[in-house]
C-alpha cells in the first residue's frame, strides 16, 4: 500500500498580551502554512466561538475538503468515460451537532454540484459519476458518515 505524508505548520497569531488567561480575553486568529505553498491562509474559530467571521475557520475548511476531493475525482471520472465537463460549482452545505460538553461533530454534509456537460445523452452516466467519486474521495473516506449527494447537470 502506498502512503502519502501531509505537513502543515500552524500558528497561533492571537496573543493579545494575557495569553490564554481568560476564554474571552484571546483572539482565536491563526495561521495555516504549507511547505512549498504561496499563500498563507488566515484561520480563526467560528463566530459562535469568539471566532473572526472574516477568516475560515476548520468547520469551514473540513467542507470546502470534502467538495475539492470529490470534484477532482468526479472530473477524472468524466474524463475517463469520454464526459466533457465546461463547468463545475458546487454549493456545500454540512451540519455540524455540538455536544452538551462543547465538543461536536459533523452529522451531515451535502454536495450540491451544479456540472454542466457537452453531450445530453450522457446526463445519466454524469449523475451517476458523484456516487462512484464517493467512494474514490480520500476526505469522504476519512469521514464516519454519509455524504449525501444533490447534483444537477445539464448540457450546452
Amino acid at each position: 500500500m502506498k502512503k502519502h505524508n501531509y505537513k502543515a505548520q500552524i500558528t497561533w497569531t492571537g496573543n493579545e498580551g494575557s495569553g490564554t488567561s481568560k476564554y474571552n480575553e484571546y483572539n482565536r486568529n491563526h495561521e495555516i502554512k504549507i511547505l512549498e505553498k504561496q499563500d498563507i491562509i488566515k484561520g480563526s474559530s467560528d463566530p459562535s466561538f469568539l471566532g473572526d467571521k472574516t477568516r475560515y475557520n476548520p468547520e469551514d475548511l473540513f467542507i470546502s475538503s470534502l467538495s475539492s476531493c470529490h470534484m477532482l475525482w468526479y472530473l477524472h471520472l468524466c474524463s475517463v468515460n469520454n464526459i466533457i465537463v465546461t463547468e463545475y460549482i458546487d454549493n456545500v452545505t454540512g451540519i455540524m451537532e455540538e455536544s452538551k460538553d462543547g465538543s461536536g461533530k459533523f452529522t451531515n454534509v451535502t454536495l450540491h454540484p451544479k456540472v454542466t456537460i457537452t453531450d445530453q445523452t450522457k446526463i445519466n452516466l454524469a449523475n451517476e459519476l458523484h456516487e462512484e467519486a464517493n467512494k474514490m474521495c480520500f476526505i469522504a473516506n476519512s469521514c464516519n458518515f454519509k455524504i449525501d449527494h444533490n447534483p444537477t447537470t445539464i448540457s450546452i
